[in-house]
């Protein structure tokens, strides 16, 4: 199964940073030692064209030279550099391959992504560019269509970070090419939300059980209005009950739940899947890091029926 990463560009940030940077060097340690049947590979950057696909050219730019506004670059929460600009191209890079992986093999991911609060003309909330969104466009773009007045490749978004999709729901509004779902905290950031196709508001200390009734009933309401031929899976590890930023309190038995949940839906219904992992804040990292693991390890599991499956 490929796994991309870029984590040897990760930035430097200033000393008390919330941001838990460290994570995605740990997460690719961990997976090299306990799963050797994940193959990764260090992400390229995505060109001009690629980002250009969603992102205004001038947003961009100044992402690229370092001549944001002030105020715009204190909304990403990053301070810009070149590692920066060179960490987000790579971030939207690897779901870029992970998408193709996916569509070949059935299931692929990357260690990071998943950066659902950037919008078309800018960043928010820790993310630069929108990684499944220019993954989502450029799938569309290289898939061939079949037969005359045959509609693009259609994708489906399920977002299950404990914060809303702000960024990803604005891109893709009136695009029914597009279906966008997203599970998240009512009182979460962002605090301005955007309506996806789907929005399902969980309150304050929602727990495991009210959390996967609700995606039970959201993977059905998705499944009446939408038929994917590409799913985008942000496996968000902050719904956790040890998260800082998270204010749900599902606990790791749950979140295994809800990701095999997510991936049996695509599985019986043969959609390739694309795994990005959006946020994790625990205030023991390890809580964030054993949610992840856990997610690839139940990837590991789903990946293997696809191989048994194919020509």
């Amino acid at each position: 199964m490929h796994a991309y990463y870029a984590d040897q560009f990760v930035l430097p940030l200033p000393e008390g940073h919330r941001f838990p940077m460290a994570k995605y060097r740990m997460l690719r340690d961990r997976l090299a030692a306990q799963l050797p049947g994940v193959a990764l590979q260090v992400a390229p950057p995505a060109s001009d064209d690629e980002l250009a696909l969603v992102h205004e050219r001038s947003y961009i730019g100044d992402i690229e030279h370092g001549t944001l506004p002030a105020a715009a670059q204190r909304e990403i929460g990053f301070p810009w550099s070149p590692a920066m600009a060179e960490r987000a191209r790579r971030s939207v890079g690897a779901t870029v391959h992970a998408s193709r992986a996916a569509l070949r093999d059935g299931i692929a991911g990357n260690l990071a992504g998943g950066t659902h609060h950037s919008y078309a003309y800018k960043g928010g909330g820790f993310c630069v560019f929108n990684d499944v969104a220019v993954a989502a466009r450029l799938m569309q773009a290289e898939q061939p269509r079949r037969g005359t007045g045959a509609h693009p490749l259609q994708v489906a978004v399920i977002d299950l970070d404990v914060h809303q999709g702000n960024g990803t729901a604005h891109i893709f509004q009136g695009d029914d090419t597009v279906f966008t779902l997203s599970l998240h905290g009512a009182r979460n950031f962002p605090f301005r939300k955007e309506p996806s196709d789907l929005d399902v508001e969980l309150p304050d200390g929602c727990s495991d059980d009210e959390y996967l009734l609700a995606l039970e009933q959201a993977l059905g309401a998705l499944e009446q209005r939408f038929a994917p031929q590409l799913v985008f899976y942000l496996a968000g590890a902050d719904p956790h009950e040890g998260d800082r930023l998270g204010r749900l309190a599902l606990t790791h038995d749950g979140l295994e739940a809800r990701d095999r949940r997510v991936f049996d839906w695509a599985w019986h219904r043969r959609v390739p899947l694309v795994l990005t992992m959006a946020g994790g804040y625990g205030r023991d990292l390890e809580d964030t890091l054993r949610a992840q693991t856990t997610t690839w390890h139940v990837a590991m599991q789903y990946y293997r029926r696809w191989q048994n499956v194919r020509p």
